[in-house]
């Protein structure tokens, strides 16, 4: 038996959060580490005390026919990395890595080109994270520098689709 290596260890941990995601659409597991520590984990879903999409039975973009990486106003989850700040003390989050895993619904398949929103990534920002790494087969991934999302704004050039 080949023991795992440690990243995908991390991103294994974060595709078993995306397990309690309540979207019909695309479920997203995230993990944040310090220090070889789990911090905290966190799944996309509706704020606590509103029905879940899953509940409800349906998606407003799905019907509305919003495509991906658009007018998230219109979503009723707050996404997995947003969660697994929220649920992390500020000072475990300076300098952490965020794990992120995200799964197409239609398709049960792990979705190779996952990323950030735009908001998370302000968030991701903000909360001092050093460093996110995304899985894009069940043994690639993909290591970001925050730094570079300081650095490159995607909203001043109108790149926002991911």
């Amino acid at each position: 038996m080949t023991r795992r290596d440690k990243t995908n260890y991390y991103l294994d941990m974060a595709q078993v959060a995306l397990e309690r995601s309540t979207c019909l659409r695309r479920a997203f597991g995230a993990v944040i580490v310090k220090n070889d520590v789990i911090v905290s984990t966190g799944y996309n879903g509706a704020p606590r005390g509103r029905a879940n999409c899953i509940d409800i039975g349906s998606c407003i973009r799905e019907k509305m026919k919003i495509p991906r990486g658009e007018r998230y106003e219109f979503c009723r989850s707050v996404h997995a990395e947003a969660n697994a700040i929220i649920a992390a003390p500020r000072e475990q989050m300076l300098g952490a890595t965020l794990y992120l895993v995200g799964r197409d619904m239609s398709t049960g398949e792990i979705m190779g080109d996952a990323n950030s929103c735009p908001m998370c990534k302000r968030q991701i920002i903000n909360a001092g994270i050093e460093k996110v790494i995304i899985r894009r087969t069940r043994d690639t991934y993909d290591e970001i520098a925050v730094q570079d999302w300081v650095d490159y704004d995607e909203i001043l050039d109108g790149q926002t689709g991911y």
